[in-house]
């Protein structure tokens, strides 16, 4: 059974989420502030996390900036700021979706829905072959643990930029464009804008090179998109 945690401080919306997702399969667990929702994230086995923004203690980007640094839990942001740049800032942190109070409990099922198919393809994907561990002269990409080294070093990559790193990877030399990896990567229903992969692949290129990597892995394509160069 798919385990979730809800951090809300609104109780009937909470209890109306809850009362959703139990009748689609899910176990739910509430709490009420982001101090304590940080601490069960980090501790717990949960499958993903609805993180509201406005919440007590820590508000949910201090919660998603933790989280996202040792977890690769699929998080979905709620808040009733509607303001872009509050939601190009949680894609950008690593969040996979971003919807604004008010919403139907149908809608917020369905992208809860989509986000674990997404999930499921991309591992799909990832693991094409049986291929858990992906070689790059001295990058080394460990699909099974989520991880990614460089030599010795471990370049600590958000839930997403690993996932766009490991899905082209998977695919070397293959040109993406922006929509293909936004529908692959962030699922076509996602809010955001497709200009956050350009955000993703810079942060990726600017990590591996402080642990050490040489040269460019994901190569841009002008007017196309971008590749994983092999060689």
């Amino acid at each position: 059974m798919n385990e979730v945690l809800i951090v809300e401080d609104d109780k009937l919306l909470a209890n109306l989420e809850k009362d959703y997702m139990e009748m689609s399969g899910f176990s739910v667990t509430i709490v009420g502030d982001g101090i304590t929702g940080e601490r069960m994230v980090l501790e717990g086995d949960y499958n993903i996390m609805l993180l509201d923004v406005m919440i007590p203690g820590k508000d949910g980007f201090e919660v998603l900036k933790r989280v996202r640094s040792e977890k690769l839990i699929p998080i979905v942001m709620v808040t009733s700021r509607s303001d872009e740049a509050d939601k190009v800032r949680a894609l950008s942190m690593g969040a996979d979706d971003y919807i604004t109070k008010p919403f139907s409990p149908v809608e917020l099922m369905a992208r809860v829905r989509a986000i674990m198919e997404r999930e499921r393809r991309i591992r799909s994907l990832v693991m094409k072959g049986n291929t858990e561990v992906i070689r790059r002269r001295d990058l080394v990409i460990d699909c099974s643990s989520k991880r990614v080294w460089v030599g010795d070093t471990e370049a600590k990559l958000t839930g997403k930029e690993f996932e766009l790193l490991s899905f082209m990877a998977s695919n070397p030399g293959r040109v993406y464009s922006k929509e293909e990896l936004f529908d692959m990567v962030w699922h076509e229903n996602a809010y955001g804008d497709i200009t956050t992969i350009s955000v993703h692949v810079r942060r990726i290129r600017i990590k591996l090179s402080e642990c050490g990597f040489t040269g460019d892995c994901i190569e841009t394509v002008w007017g196309v998109g971008y590749r994983f160069i092999s060689a």
